[in-house]
């Protein structure tokens, strides 16, 4: 009888450790939609950090300088200096 009980529970642990691997937490597929996730992150957070860098040197320049300042004035509020004229082309 204990011929027969031994391989029967290392068969039995087999089937559990290989189950655990295919369909536990830990398993090969959820490993890999975890990897899917972190790639889809780091993108993310290379976009975002972009931006920061971005924003960050406009905030030095309008710390620094008027030009920045007249800049977007024009731009975004359509300012003009006297004697100058503004014109505005629409496609």
């Amino acid at each position: 009888m204990s011929q027969r009980l031994v391989p029967a529970v290392l068969i039995a642990l087999l089937l559990v450790v290989h189950g655990q691997l295919w369909f536990g937490r830990g398993s090969l597929p959820s490993v890999s939609k975890l990897r899917q996730q972190l790639k889809e992150q780091q993108a993310q957070n290379q976009l975002a950090s972009l931006a920061n860098d971005r924003l960050a040197a406009e905030i030095l320049d309008l710390q620094e300088g008027l030009e920045m300042i007249e800049e977007k004035a024009r731009m975004e509020l359509g300012m003009v200096k006297p004697n100058e004229i503004f014109v505005q082309l629409t496609k």
